[in-house]
């Protein structure tokens, strides 16, 4: 079913409709009980990238029963070649129309993929509601936006909450079973498995401002619907003959995950409120996964992922072991996240004995009263002394990340992210660093996100946003050693509304992609103006949505436990207005956040 070679040659980067790579696996449909497509709202380069899909896809590959085929969104191009040539969108592995599989599974990393997914559905030609799909694949979602999986509720069959590797071959095993039933019914059944949550089950009511909220749960399905939790990393699955892409990927690099979750409390930071506990894995584990993955993809680049790696209990041992086992090979060792402080930096020093160049920092906030009021537990100080310890060791460029718009922001704060970045580049002078760009600063827009303690906060308005990004750019126009880039104001207003709506956004979503709205995280594509009047048909005021919350009232997402209780979260903003601290449990401390980690409190 897939183009011919010539065809291809029609398309940019032809390269990511071919499969075939090493690490893919092709079986015969004749032969298994259960099809899956598991499939990525976004280009080939950004879908191989993610981890999460390499261990479904391992996972699910692993029983003889059952064949896992990749899809991911085409370019442009290559999606009106097959409208041209009346072809459906279809799988990597044998071309395979992606409406012929049992289950069509999508993975939901950002809400920019939303209008992708339906676009994703009408070329494989299944229609976009679950309430008007009679037959073809179960459509499943996965992923951190499924914590607050409203928006989407209509056009996704069942949603999976939390970790996918354990879930996924239970949802397979109750699909096989049912096998032969009614669509409907196979899909209410899902709702037995914890972690899945079946939409159409579930009551929704309007409330004022149109807002739309779950009321409660029919034919004994759960309420709440209580997150699925790995809590074994070395007995959990991980795939150590990965698919290796074609061309090059947006992280090309062997990936090892070291740890999942983090216990800093970081205020705005969903991840570290979703993932908690903390979970590591083994030393003797990720030596052995090192060498298998190493050996078998020929990476040169191992990257140690955890949401802060520099916490992995055994950081600084299992960096010496990986260094002198592989740094001969020319292997460069990797550590995407970084904590402000010189141990971290001295922690990278270490591992980057192959190619050194720069170093990540996230500060997060130009002032102290403002980290303290997110709980990033530095100083400037700290920022300093790590910055030293950095040029010190032989790197060359910090690279900082700041978030404006933070709750309590002043412009005070903004003028204070200018100060670090020049005493940063102040210190590279002193320290005779003669290139050029010492720093580059990214300004993130703060998003309020679903469970975390700033749900509830709004978000800045537009007008606010750009006067504190102008202030730090200004500032900083003729300082040839500091670059800035920024994120859109309009685009993060747009995510946060996607975050924290309910069903009533999903007609504005779907308006939006009759219009014309997909791959809506490529500036290429994005179009606000298409959008506002998508909200606008939909009768959803885009304002209003971004405001902030009565913390006395319902949410969306209240039938979604994703691992931190109401109360917690509540004690947590109520800290952030008073500026108080809420240290790193570190594990051994229990301020009750309801992650249910067994530490004594």
């Amino acid at each position: 079913m897939a183009l011919s070679p010539h065809e291809l040659l029609r398309v940019l980067k032809p390269a990511r409709y071919v499969g075939g790579e090493l690490g893919s696996v092709k079986k015969d449909h004749r032969e298994v009980s259960l099809t899956f497509a598991l499939a990525f709202p976004d280009v080939y380069e950004i879908a191989m990238s993610h981890l999460g899909c390499q261990i479904l896809y391992a996972v699910l590959n692993s029983r003889d029963d059952i064949a896992c085929e990749r899809v991911h969104a085409p370019w442009p191009d290559y999606a009106a070649l097959l409208e041209e040539k009346g072809l459906p969108l279809h799988s990597l592995e044998s071309g395979t129309p992606v409406g012929d599989f049992d289950v069509l599974g999508f993975s939901l990393q950002v809400e920019a993929s939303y209008t992708t997914v339906l676009w994703m559905l009408r070329l494989a030609g299944l229609p976009l509601r679950s309430s008007e799909r009679v037959s073809g694949p179960i459509v499943i979602a996965g992923g951190p936006c499924c914590v607050n999986p409203e928006p989407m509720a209509p056009f996704i069959d069942a949603f999976v909450i939390g970790d996918g590797e354990e879930v996924v071959l239970e949802l397979a095993d109750r699909l096989i079973a049912s096998r032969g039933e009614a669509s409907c019914d196979r899909i209410r059944s899902l709702a037995a498995i914890q972690g899945v949550y079946v939409p159409a089950l579930y009551d929704v009511a309007a409330a004022p401002g149109g807002w739309s909220y779950v009321t409660g749960a029919r034919e004994a399905a759960p309420w709440p619907v209580r997150r699925r939790l790995v809590r074994d990393l070395d007995a959990a699955p991980y795939p150590l003959e990965p698919i290796v892409p074609h061309i090059e990927a947006i992280h090309d690099r062997a990936t090892l995950e070291i740890a999942r979750g983090c216990t800093r409390g970081c205020r705005f930071c969903q991840a570290g409120m979703i993932d908690r506990p903390v979970r590591n894995r083994s030393v003797g584990a990720l030596q052995g996964q090192a060498s298998a993955i190493l050996s078998f993809t020929g990476h040169e680049e191992l990257g140690l992922l955890s949401l802060s790696a520099a916490d992995h209990p055994e950081i600084g041992p299992l960096c010496d072991l990986l260094v002198e086992a592989h740094a001969a090979r020319g292997i460069d060792l990797s550590l995407p996240s970084t904590r402000v402080d010189s141990l971290s930096v001295g922690l990278a020093d270490r591992v980057a004995q192959v190619r050194k160049s720069g170093i990540t920092l996230a500060p997060e906030a130009g002032t102290q009263r403002l980290r303290d009021v997110i709980n990033k537990q530095v100083t400037d100080e700290d920022i300093m002394a790590a910055a030293s310890a950095a040029f010190d060791a032989g790197f060359s460029l910090i690279k900082l990340y700041f978030m404006i718009g933070l709750p309590s922001e002043t412009d005070e704060d903004a003028e204070g992210v200018v100060r670090i970045i020049r005493r940063i580049v102040g210190l590279a002078t002193s320290r005779g660093i003669k290139r050029g760009t010492v720093v580059t600063a990214s300004l993130a827009a703060f998003i309020p996100k679903p469970h975390t303690p700033f749900q509830w906060s709004a978000q800045a308005d537009g007008e606010t946003l750009e006067r504190r990004r102008r202030i730090v750019t200004d500032a900083l126009r003729k300082e040839r050693r500091a670059d800035v880039s920024w994120s859109d104001p309009a685009t993060a207003q747009l995510e946060c509304l996607l975050a924290r709506g309910g069903r009533e956004l999903a007609p504005a979503i779907e308006a939006a992609f009759r219009a014309g709205a997909k791959l809506d995280g490529w500036d290429e594509f994005a179009d606000t103006d298409r959008w506002i009047h998508a909200l606008a048909s939909a009768g959803v005021p885009p304002v209003e949505r971004t405001g902030g919350l009565p913390e006395n009232g319902p949410l969306p997402w209240d039938h979604i436990h994703a691992g931190v209780d109401r109360a917690f979260l509540l004690r947590e903003a109520e800290r952030a207005r008073s500026g108080e601290l809420t240290p790193d449990c570190g594990g051994v401390r229990c301020y009750g956040c309801g992650a249910g980690c067994q530490v004594a409190g």
